[in-house]
């Protein structure tokens, strides 16, 4: 018995440098922190919902084939509509608008204002839906995460941020916040690979389609090799490898582990920005970065005490 529980332990220990563990980290750290250089370089040529659609559709396509083929059982009737609602909010609203705004806000912009995600969904689940119970701490945080948003938004001698634009992110990123919220309500697959795939693809299917009715084909311009590159990267990397290790990471990790790719990936994607693309750094970007990012660190803390608790 005493071999056994000694056993264990070492397998505990040996698991907590597991290899795989620390390449998983590293794909939704990095992987998804530079995506937003990416979709920068794809919509400067190709029309953004069609790229945004493209993405999705086949990483979806790719996502669920791969778990049919292994065997994962079809989404029902009811599980096919309510994957659709998933798909319309958290791909349709929230990537094609990310994607529409990117040509015109610096990647490294659109990663801080996308990582507000914990503090709208800690909003929507404490006074939207209850899910929470109403706490001061957590909306001291919120509150201090969008004073940052506040710092981005204010006029700045040394980089002019278009409003609009940075307002469309923020409402995709509240349409991610509620299908996220909505995914713990609704009757969904028991795997979260059909799970996402599904959703991936139908919302995909519809970006597609919004883009034929917003005639974006009809005025396809030429591709250069950078442009179609930065598309497939998307695809395969920042969708489907990023995304598999992330649901792998969940199976094996805390949620409050595995969320700390919040404040990763915008720390990566303005150091990208910077370095790879010249986008400038001023005072507004570290400051309203900062406090962006210290909210979302507070929001997660906050949330993993009461989990142990």
């Amino acid at each position: 018995m005493t071999s056994t529980v000694v056993s264990r332990e070492r397998a505990s220990e040996r698991g907590s440098f597991d290899l795989r563990v620390i390449l998983a980290f590293l794909s939704i750290y990095i992987l998804w922190g530079t995506t937003f250089l990416a979709i920068r370089i794809a919509v400067r040529e190709v029309p953004p919902l069609f790229a945004a659609g493209t993405r999705m559709f086949l990483a979806g396509v790719i996502l669920f084939s791969f778990m049919w083929l292994r065997g994962a059982s079809r989404p029902t009737a009811l599980q096919w509509r309510n994957l659709a609602i998933l798909g319309s909010l958290m791909f349709v609203l929230d990537y094609g608008l990310l994607f529409w705004a990117e040509k015109y806000v610096p990647s490294g912009i659109a990663a801080v204002l996308s990582a507000t995600v914990p503090l709208m969904t800690i909003s929507l689940e404490m006074l939207a839906f209850r899910m929470q119970p109403f706490r001061w701490s957590l909306v001291g945080a919120v509150l201090l995460g969008f004073c940052g948003v506040g710092v981005l938004l204010l006029p700045d001698p040394h980089q002019s941020l278009p409003i609009v634009p940075c307002v469309a992110i923020l409402l995709g990123t509240s349409g991610w916040c509620l299908g996220t919220v909505l995914s713990k309500k609704l009757v969904l697959p028991e795997s979260r690979p059909v799970t996402s795939g599904g959703s991936m693809m139908i919302g995909g299917a519809v970006l597609l389609m919004l883009s034929a009715a917003f005639g974006e084909l009809h005025r396809w311009p030429h591709v250069s090799r950078s442009a179609a590159l930065a598309l497939a990267y998307l695809i395969l990397f920042g969708s489907v490898l990023a995304f598999t290790a992330y649901v792998w990471l969940l199976g094996r990790m805390p949620a409050s582990k595995v969320s700390s790719y919040a404040y990763v990936n915008p720390v990566v994607a303005v150091a990208l920005g910077y370095f790879a693309a010249g986008e400038p750094i001023t005072t507004h970007v570290v400051m309203g970065a900062a406090l962006v990012l210290v909210s979302v660190y507070l929001i997660l803390r906050t949330n993993r005490k009461r989990a142990k608790a």
